[in-house]
């Protein structure tokens, strides 16, 4: 009862807060980084060693670079995403654009479904909420649920408001069998970590041993559905473009694993390009091979 008492009242904080202007959550963001950063110290070290794991040729003052920018951004990303509760559709259209959405409309036209993955680079959030609104088909979701019900109930409202339909990981099968006769597009975030005893596959992502998630690749290999990538491009702050990449026009025509490590290479590639803006406070490389079964 206590815990749930705690956890309506930070939800109405966080509405609250949500209602500020961009100008003065950003200032807040700024002031915020600095706490974590200089005197918290959150996830400092976890950062520290994936930067440190990823990026074995740069200097430990490229990292450190890397690793301040990566927790200015966050804090921003932190704002960012809190604001998505009062945030308007016209203000996220603003904010957010897309390109080469046209390739999907013409799979749409034709009555077809379409698969979709991303990871967890700039506002992945953001770029998600602002799909639901220039899709003519409903975009599904796939996400992970939040052990704590009450603020996973706030992020679904959040997450849907535009259109999109969020649906829990292990519901996907339920959920693709139940849409089979309407065009549709499902996405994934392909950078997820598997849970010990469910990591089969594994490759070298960012110079490391990385276990990979076999969903998206199982379901586009019993479908056939084309296969689109997210591939979110940070502008300046609160602004972003997202280019809708097809990366797998039949999937029955890829080798085992294929479509895996061609998501895996995108990722990595953007990654390489601008560090700053993925998610290195992850515990991303907790799952080790020796013990994962």
């Amino acid at each position: 009862m206590i815990k749930k008492s705690f956890s309506h009242i930070g939800i109405v904080f966080l509405n609250f807060f949500s209602i500020l202007p961009m100008q003065v959550l950003y200032l807040i963001a700024s002031i915020c980084y600095y706490i974590l950063y200089y005197m918290v110290g959150y996830r400092k070290k976890v950062v520290r060693e994936n930067l440190v794991n990823s990026f074995p040729e740069k200097s430990l003052e490229e990292i450190i670079r890397i690793e301040k920018r990566f927790f200015r951004y966050f804090a921003d990303l932190t704002v960012e995403i809190i604001k998505m509760q009062s945030i308007s559709e016209k203000e996220v259209l603003k904010r957010v654009k897309f390109t080469n959405l046209h390739l999907v409309e013409a799979h749409f036209n034709k009555g077809e479904s379409v698969l979709a993955c991303t990871g967890h680079y700039g506002n992945w959030e953001w770029g998600m909420l602002a799909l639901g609104s220039h899709l003519s088909k409903t975009a599904y979701v796939i996400y992970k649920p939040l052990n704590n019900k009450i603020f996973d109930n706030w992020f679904l409202k959040m997450r849907s408001k535009f259109g999109n339909v969020c649906v829990p990981m292990r519901q996907t099968l339920r959920m693709l069998t139940s849409t089979k006769n309407e065009a549709s597009m499902f996405c994934f975030a392909s950078d997820q970590s598997p849970v010990r005893g469910e990591a089969h596959y594994w490759l070298n992502f960012l110079n490391q041993d990385t276990a990979a998630l076999l969903g998206l690749e199982k379901i586009a290999m019993q479908t056939n559905r084309p296969i689109f990538y997210f591939k979110l491009k940070y502008i300046k702050r609160g602004y972003y473009e997202v280019d809708c990449v097809p990366v797998c026009p039949v999937p029955k025509e890829t080798k085992e694993h294929e479509i895996t490590d061609i998501h895996f290479n995108i990722l990595e590639r953007i990654i390489n390009e601008e560090p700053s803006y993925w998610l290195w406070s992850h515990r991303r490389w907790k799952t080790k091979r020796e013990y994962a079964s």
